[in-house]
């Protein structure tokens, strides 16, 4: 790559992570001060912030700022919204458990295959344990395992599309520049935040059809739910974001069609895959 090429991209990146900071910490004072999101969505925001800079603080604006105090329920009531919640939960817990485990797998020197299959399992397992299971149990009963085998297929319905995003952006970009391998570089952290955004371009359209069909929830408002939320049973009669919350496990969608979106879901993984097959180089280590 020409040294002017270089430079620009270090350039770009700087002025990204730049943005990304200021965009954090008006997120995280607007949620602290004003917006009374749950505290569990506050921290996704936050952390999704950190991944995705100034296109998270556009889609924060859009869907989930109070735009006035007391309207928040009804801000955020739009289906679309909703999904933006939903894919901006699942980021937050996927991406998460995703970076660190790329972090550490690159630090190993272990082939990028073998890192995407390590990163896979840690994003899932750290988004369906964590980020569904635990911080979500309240709202369905109190029990952990409960809320693990109620979030278990939405979760990992979002995550194939979230990685199918992500592997290949990754693995492409890693294996072309071997400065973007490292966790010190910024190049790394520049990777990763491409990727996300990808992955959660993809993730949408899944958690759309998992928020409709009340499979998963959407964005919440403490007022309505608590901090963290409040016991909510399912089929409790609700509207709006509520109903979202409270129908997490919706026995109206029918077998076949939950078969079908995990078919198109591992399709669109397989995708991913092979396009970082093909682009990239799956047998690469980050000690060359």
């Amino acid at each position: 790559m020409p040294a002017d090429t270089r430079n620009w991209i270090d350039i770009a990146l700087w002025i990204w992570f730049s943005l990304t900071a200021l965009s954090v910490i008006y997120v995280a004072w607007d949620l602290i001060t004003r917006t009374p999101e749950m505290k569990v969505m506050k921290w996704a925001w936050i952390l999704v912030t950190l991944y995705t800079g100034a296109v998270a603080l556009v889609l924060y604006t859009l869907s989930c700022r109070e735009p006035t105090r007391i309207a928040h329920e009804k801000f955020i009531a739009p289906l679309w919204k909703q999904t933006i919640g939903s894919t901006i939960h699942c980021i937050a817990g996927d991406a998460t458990g995703i970076i660190v485990a790329t972090a550490v797998t690159v630090m190993l020197g272990l082939p990028m295959g073998v890192d995407a299959v390590v990163e896979y399992i840690a994003g899932f397992a750290f988004g369906l344990m964590i980020f569904q299971a635990l911080f979500m149990r309240e709202m369905l009963g109190g029990s952990y395992w409960h809320a693990l085998k109620a979030t278990a297929l939405p979760e990992w319905l979002s995550m194939n599309a979230m990685m199918a995003g992500m592997i290949p952006i990754m693995i492409v970009l890693m294996t072309k520049d071997m400065r973007a391998m490292k966790p010190t570089s910024l190049r790394f952290w520049g990777v990763m935040s491409l990727a996300t955004l990808l992955g959660a371009a993809l993730a949408y359209p899944v958690n759309w059809w998992l928020v409709k069909h009340q499979l998963k929830h959407g964005m919440g408002t403490e007022r309505a739910l608590g901090k963290g939320g409040t016991k909510v049973p399912v089929g409790t009669p609700a509207s709006g974001h509520e109903s979202n919350m409270a129908g997490m496990k919706n026995d109206s969608v029918s077998g076949t069609s939950k078969l079908l979106v995990a078919i198109i879901t591992l399709a669109m993984l397989a995708g991913g895959v092979i396009l970082a097959a093909h682009y990239g180089d799956l047998s690469m280590r980050a000690s060359g």
